[in-house]
Parts: structure tokens; sequence; C-alpha cells
């Protein structure tokens, strides 16, 4: 049977003009969106048939492995990404069919001090870090967004706030798994790269809360806000900063979220927003009823699905007390070397790559946990909430799931289409011509170095995953330019936090969590200016890192 090596200088020995032709799907996906219009589940189908036949006509792939490529793409983003976000969606709504996420509402509102702007930094930016830090993979934009919505903002607002908010909690989402996966792929200690990403991700983190201001209400509302917005961001930027520098990469945005959070409470005592119900007028936003008064009883219940999510996945990620819970989870993964595929994708030494071994992780993934945790809501739910407003049987909370799946029935599409898109670029060489050709900048590779990941992950829609593609590009670009390849490698995990929100898989998850499906282009051209911003931020800092700020660093 053939077998493949991927050239970055297929197209006629050339790396500018191969990182041209490889450019092509991508062109197509977002003239498609923006110009067209299509939806996303569209666009993300004609680039994908653009990928591949660039892949074999323009790389030289064989058409077999091209299209099992796409398919080992499909089947990924099915299980686990679409998995993951559908538990997400299913969780929350666990909470509204309960009745107790309107106690929810009331609890952030009373913390809020009523304010519209302030819940929704709670929300978005605090509230969404936790879930970003305990699952990612979307989880957290799907579930604020539809909380957001809920208290009454425009859904454009509302989309735009919430893939804004999910930028700097990216790099440390999913327990850290962005990091660890860059550490595993260039063999460099991923609590090193954690630490230099802890330099460069809480500067997003001081900013965020205050653009979202911005977005809520403009100039005024950052005027009105700006100590709670300061509070919040700074507590959230240096708990970032001394998790990952001295603590635990892992748990960063744990402890970062729950410190923005606990400074908002302690703040909010002394200090009030001014204009509440003005904020409201000027958004559109009906007053609402006033809140009831909750006993410390209904607080607990309506914070107890995300206690039981802490705790299942932190027990799942971090227990080794007697068990070592994450290893024993680990061992029930199965590797499925692809058919067909596996041992015929070579790399440059003739040795078989190894991303063509499947691995479904049907009782590791964060959407099983997520599982796992909502079925405990929702028979504990079932046991005292039996009668009146809080009544929820667990029958009716397992149909859900169904009912989410439908809902979800175009997203699910666009992100198995993007992810297929993904693969076969990987593979045929399309990602890496793009990624020689900017490394090949030499030492200005350092200010370019944040763009390979904020490609990456626009592509894929996972910053975990811009580290599979470039994350060895990366250190090795940066070994051959006389850079610090730790800064290199945690510029492609920082590049990626600001490349997530213009993701599709992202801006379809966004879309159908505040009912706006087929209008991602408008969402699109909502965040776009806000990512290129944020990414010539990045780009300037750590080429700034890179030498005249290079004490800043740790170990420096």
């Amino acid at each position: 049977m053939s077998t493949f090596i991927a050239m970055p200088d297929a197209v006629a020995g050339s790396v500018a003009l191969s990182a041209l032709v490889g450019s092509l799907p991508l062109i197509t996906f977002f003239v498609l969106l923006l110009v067209v219009k299509a939806r996303a589940y569209v666009c993300g189908g004609v680039a994908l048939l653009v990928a591949l036949a660039v892949a074999v006509v323009g790389f030289h792939m064989p058409g077999d492995l091209a299209l099992l490529s796409a398919t080992q793409g499909a089947v990924f983003g099915l299980f686990p990404i679409v998995w993951i976000v559908v538990l997400a969606l299913w969780f929350y709504q666990v909470t509204v069919l309960s009745g107790r996420f309107e106690d929810l509402r009331t609890l952030f509102d009373t913390i809020g001090g009523g304010d519209l702007r302030i819940q929704a930094i709670l929300i978005a930016f605090c509230f969404g870090g936790l879930l970003e830090a305990l699952a990612g993979f979307g989880a957290p934009v799907a579930i604020t967004a539809t909380m957001i919505l809920a208290l009454g903002l425009k859904p454009l607002k509302t989309a735009t706030a919430v893939l804004i908010a999910n930028t700097a909690p990216v790099a440390f989402g999913a327990v850290g798994i962005p990091i660890t996966t860059a550490g595993v792929l260039t063999n460099l200690d991923p609590a090193n790269i954690g630490a230099v990403v802890g330099h460069q991700a809480p500067f997003l983190a001081l900013l965020v809360p205050s653009f979202l201001l911005l977005i809520i209400d403009g100039f005024r509302g950052l005027r009105e806000a700006w100590p709670a917005a300061l509070v919040i961001g700074v507590t959230f930027a240096v708990a970032q900063w001394w998790s990952a520098t001295y603590f635990s990469y892992e748990l960063t945005d744990v402890v970062a979220s729950l410190a923005g959070l606990a400074a908002a409470v302690i703040f909010l005592r002394f200090w009030k927003p001014k204009g509440a119900d003005a904020v409201r007028d000027r958004l559109g936003v009906a007053k609402p009823a006033s809140p009831e008064s909750l006993t410390p009883a209904r607080i607990w219940m309506a914070v107890l699905p995300y206690i039981l999510v802490v705790a299942v996945f932190g027990t799942a990620k971090l227990w080794t007390i007697g068990v070592d819970i994450p290893a024993a989870l680990a061992a029930t993964d199965i590797a499925i070397p692809w058919p067909g595929l596996d041992g015929r994708l070579l790399n440059a030494d003739g040795e078989p790559i190894t991303n063509t071994v499947y691995q479904f992780q049907w009782l590791s993934s964060p959407g099983t946990l997520l599982l796992i945790a909502g079925l405990l809501v929702g028979l504990i739910y079932s046991l005292f909430n039996a009668h009146g407003k809080f009544r929820l049987s667990l029958g009716n909370a397992v149909a859900e799931i169904g009912r989410t799946f439908w809902r979800m029935r175009f997203a699910a599409l666009t992100i198995m289409a993007v992810l297929s898109l993904a693969y076969v670029m990987n593979f045929s060489g399309q990602t890496i011509a793009m990624g020689t050709w900017v490394a090949g900048l030499g030492a200005a590779f350092a200010f370019f170095s944040p763009v390979l990941g904020w490609i990456g992950t626009a592509v894929t829609g996972s910053d975990t995953s811009a580290n599979a593609l470039f994350a060895n590009l990366q250190k090795t670009a940066a070994l051959e330019a006389g850079l610090d390849p730790h800064l290199m490698t945690a510029a492609n995990t920082s590049g990626g936090v600001v490349g997530k929100m213009i993701s599709p898989q992202s801006l379809a998850i966004a879309a159908t969590s505040v009912a706006m499906e087929g209008k991602e282009s408008a969402i699109f051209r909502s965040v776009i200016w806000w990512s290129v911003g944020l990414l010539l931020l990045l780009c300037t800092l750590v080429f700034l890192q890179s030498n005249v700020l290079a004490w800043i660093l740790p170990g420096n």
C-alpha cells in the first residue's frame, strides 16, 4: 500500500507557493461565510472539498489517504467535541427544567447589584472561566450565552460578549490540556510552558472585563462601571499569573475564576454601580421583577450543579490519593489505529506518525464527566424537588439529552466539517507549509509566532489542536532563530486564545446558543476586529519578551 510524507514545499518546490495554495481552503471558508453569507456547515463542507482537491492535486497526497483523513477528523469532531458541547448544553437545560436556574439568576443579580453589565462580566468572564477550566471545548460559550441571553441582553451582543470573555482562560482550559499537549509534542516541561503563558494571558485578562463593558453599554458603560471591571480584571490576572508560575498550570483557571468572583463579591459590598435601571432602558431590556428572597437552602440547590461539576472534574482529573483516578480513567481509553490510514502517513524520517491513532475516550471525556454530573443533579433534584415550581423527574432530565442533540444538529455538522478540514490540511502538509513559511522570518518570527496559534485555533476551534499542529514547529523555528523555545511554544498557546472567538466551531456554538442559527457571519463581523486587535497586542508583547522584556519571564 502507498505511503505519504507531507512536504512543506510540495507545490513546485516552493514553501511560499505551497503556503499560498494551502491557504485556499481557509480563504474559501471565510469568503463563503462573509461574502456569500452561507451557513457555517455549508462553508465547512465546501472548504473541505477544496482542501481535498488541494491535498491531492497540489500536495500529491493519495486520494484514499485524503478521504480517510477527512473521516478521522469527522469522527473526532463528533466525539469528543460534539459530545462535550451537547452535554454542556444539556447540563444547563437540567437546571432550567428544574426551575433552579431562576434562583441562580437571582443570586447573580444580588451579587451584581442589579446591574446587567456587572452580571454579564460575572457570568461570561468569572463563571465562564471556571467552566473553561473544567470542560473547555465550547462548553463555556454555550452555557454562559444562554444565561446572559436569559438576563435580557440582545442576542448579537450576548454572542459577542461570551466569545470575547472566553479568551484569557482558554490557554489553561480543560485542566491545562493545551499546555500539556504542547509539552508532550515538544519534549519541553509543560510546567515551564505554562509559567510563560502565565506571563502572557494575564495581560488579556486584565483588559477583557473593560472590553465587555464597551460591548454591552459603550463608553458610557465603561465610564460608569470601570471600577468593578478593573478589580475583577486585576484580581483574575494576578491569580492567573501566580497559579501558573508558582502553583499549578492545570488549576490556573479554577484559581483565577474563583479569585475574580470573590473579589467582585467583596468589592461590590462597598461600591455600587449607578443607573442600573437606566442601563436597561438604553439597552431595551425589561426591568426584572423584584427578586424573591433566597433562603440558604435555595441558594445551595441553585449552585449545587456547579459544585458537583467541580467535584466530578476535580476528582477525575486530579485525585491521586489512594487510587490514581486520572490514570484509571485514562486506562479505559481505547486506541483505534485509523483503518487504512495508520502506518501510511510518515514523518520526514520515514517513520509513521502517531496522530493517526484515534483515542476513544468513552469514560474520561469531559462530555461523559458532564453526563455523570448532570445525572447526579437530575437525581438529587428529582428526590428533593418533587413538587411546585422545582418539580423535575429524572426521566425528563434524561429525555432532554435527545432534544438537545436535535437542537445542535446543524452546529454538529459544522464542527464535523471543520475538523475534517483541519485533519486534511494537517496530514497533507497544508498547515505545515503555512507554518514553515511564517517561521522563515528569522528573528522577526518572535513577533509573528502567536499568529500560528491564532490560525490553528481559528481553523480547528481548539487551542489544543493548534498546539498539536504547530507546537513542535514553534520549538524548531525558535532553536533555529536563537529564540527561547518555551517562549515561542507558549506564544502559540496564547495566540490560540484570541483565535478561538473567530473559529467556525465557536461561531456555530454561539449562534445556536443565542438562537441566531444561520447568522454566524454577523457574529464573525462583530468579533473579528477584537480578535485582530488582541492578536497585535499579543504579538507585540511576545516580541518584547524575546528581547527587552526577557527579564520578566520565569527563570530570568
